[in-house]
């Protein structure tokens, strides 16, 4: 029976993960193509022609689509079209301030040269000799940073377990934050498994040879 049980444990430690995987691949292709087959035309639709219904459809739309808008955009018709749409938008009361905060979000984590959830660090929170990850976002800027007793603040996102979607948005100082060398991926693994999948180790940085005034690295000989 323990063997029995150690094989049954086995295959489920083997089997879990990747039904998991699986089940949440098939879910977020099945979401995409809900939204996106609508708007397909039969005409271009292969499920149309096809006996049986084929996964994926909508997301190689989306993804061509999204392709084709971006370079559209990035010609001087497409911004001179996306300006008089963002123009059109601006006059609407409600739908200007949803736009706008929506696009800032956008452009601030998914710019290629913004460090944006990209650095993780450590805080002393909620109370002394507690500590929790922290996302190390943007400085705090503004009419934000006015407001705050002191410069050097910056601003934070404090995931919560299980879920890292949802969290705390906290302004601290900057001399509070200890940024730790663990990325963005293995912090998610560490809030999601409650500290169960622990980071690796980091590997020591090989030592740089230092190079002469005339660029070439030094010889052994002249380093003694």
């Amino acid at each position: 029976m323990a063997r029995l049980r150690t094989y049954f444990l086995t295959g489920l430690v083997v089997a879990g993960p990747v039904a998991i995987t699986i089940w949440l691949t098939m879910w977020l292709i099945n979401l995409i193509d809900g939204w996106v087959k609508p708007l397909i035309p039969p005409a271009w639709n292969p499920n149309s022609y096809l006996p049986v219904a084929v996964p994926g459809v909508g997301v190689l739309a989306a993804v061509l689509g999204l392709t084709i808008l971006g370079f559209l955009a990035a010609n001087l018709v497409g911004r001179s079209v996306v300006q008089t749409g963002e123009q059109v938008l601006d006059r609407m009361p409600i739908v200007r301030s949803l736009y706008k905060g929506v696009k800032q979000i956008f452009e601030t984590v998914f710019k290629q040269d913004g460090t944006s959830f990209r650095r993780v660090g450590l805080i002393e929170w909620p109370g002394p000799g507690m500590w929790s990850l922290c996302f190390i976002t943007e400085p705090a800027r503004g009419a934000l940073a006015a407001g705050l007793p002191g410069p050097g603040h910056i601003c934070l996102f404090v995931p919560c377990t299980p879920n890292p979607t949802t969290g705390y948005l906290v302004m601290m100082e900057a001399s509070k934050v200890t940024e730790i060398g663990v990325t963005t991926d293995e912090a998610f693994k560490l809030i999601m498994s409650m500290g169960i999948i622990q980071p690796p180790e980091i590997a020591a940085a090989p030592e740089t040879p230092q190079l002469p005034s005339d660029g070439r690295p030094a010889s052994p000989v002249a380093a003694e």
